[in-house]
């Protein structure tokens, strides 16, 4: 049989030829996808800026010499207090140390402690709270108001409490930042699973007697999950703001490990002559918590009414 062949007629008729055996081509609603996703970047700017700001902090964090060779422990002391130039863009501080390649290594200690934050605060807050929306009765009521309690003490004090009794260090102050964050994620995972479970095709599954853990893992958990992720993307902002503060008050990892919250404390002593001490590494913080928030808005509602 020859290569002219196809395997449907229709396809004949309709002049759609493809030999037989030839690989098929990309799935028209992967293309339609794509088209999309960069309508939809195109047409926000500033949406743009943000995903490019947040791709830029991520490579620091992972390849720092992608953007710097300096060592940010080393100075020059002959060179200190540099202004910002082209041999050192955010200038050099007491100790001739070069503060561009502080902050960028400084990326990778603060970024960690963020994704730690996060990811304890996504792991344990969503447990309570599927628990207690799945389970209800007496556990959710236990459950809700041990989440109530953890939401009438500010966050930052939390953090300074638990951080005062888990001691001194990133990883502590990533986990103290993480456990002020659980209520809020339990709220938003039981208020979605209880939604979902009351949806008509939970019903029918439990009906066609479907065991708990299938319904759970199979209904429920896809379809709440959802909120809880662009909470976790909101969060994320926040806890940078958060890790900065505590470093900045001199709980994170001490000196001289280039946390962008030690950078902000170590250059506060020296406003008056180096402002850019302070102003350079604060500007990197509020351009990537800026940028998470933006992220996340599109993630929110843009991105649902676009489609």
């Amino acid at each position: 049989m020859s290569q002219s062949l196809v395997d449907d007629p229709a396809e004949a008729a309709l002049g759609l030829v493809r030999p037989v055996g030839a690989p098929p081509g990309p799935a028209p609603g992967s293309r339609v996808r794509v088209r999309r996703v960069l309508r939809f970047l195109l047409r926000r700017p500033g949406l743009l800026l943000s995903v490019g700001v947040l791709v830029l902090v991520v490579l620091a964090s992972f390849r720092p010499r992608l953007f710097t060779s300096r060592d940010p422990l080393t100075g020059v002391p002959a060179q200190n207090f540099r202004g910002p130039s082209g041999a050192h863009w955010f200038g050099t501080d007491e100790l001739g140390r070069d503060v561009f390649s502080r902050v960028v290594h400084g990326a990778q200690l603060s970024l960690k402690a963020t994704l730690i934050a996060v990811l304890v605060a996504f792991v344990v807050g969503g447990l309570l709270g599927v628990v207690a929306g799945f389970v209800g009765r007496w556990v959710d009521d236990v459950l809700m108001r041990f989440v109530d309690v953890l939401l009438a003490i500010p966050a930052l004090f939390l953090s300074l409490a638990l951080v005062t009794a888990l001691g001194y260090g990133t990883v502590k102050v990533a986990v103290a930042v993480g456990i002020a964050s659980v209520a809020s994620f339990a709220r938003v995972a039981r208020a979605e699973v209880l939604r979902v479970r009351q949806a008509v095709f939970v019903e029918a599954s439990r009906s066609c007697g479907a065991r708990w853990y299938s319904v759970l893992g199979r209904h429920v958990l896809p379809n709440a999950a959802g909120p809880v992720i662009v909470l976790a993307t909101l969060d994320f902002g926040a806890s940078i703001l958060a890790v900065s503060a505590l470093s900045f008050l001199g709980y994170g990892a001490p000196p001289p490990a280039p946390e962008w919250g030690t950078l902000i404390s170590e250059g506060r002593n020296y406003l008056a002559n180096a402002w850019w001490l302070t102003a350079l590494p604060g500007l990197a913080i509020a351009a990537t918590v800026l940028a998470t928030n933006r992220v996340a808005r599109a993630l929110d509602g843009e991105w649902s009414r676009q489609r």
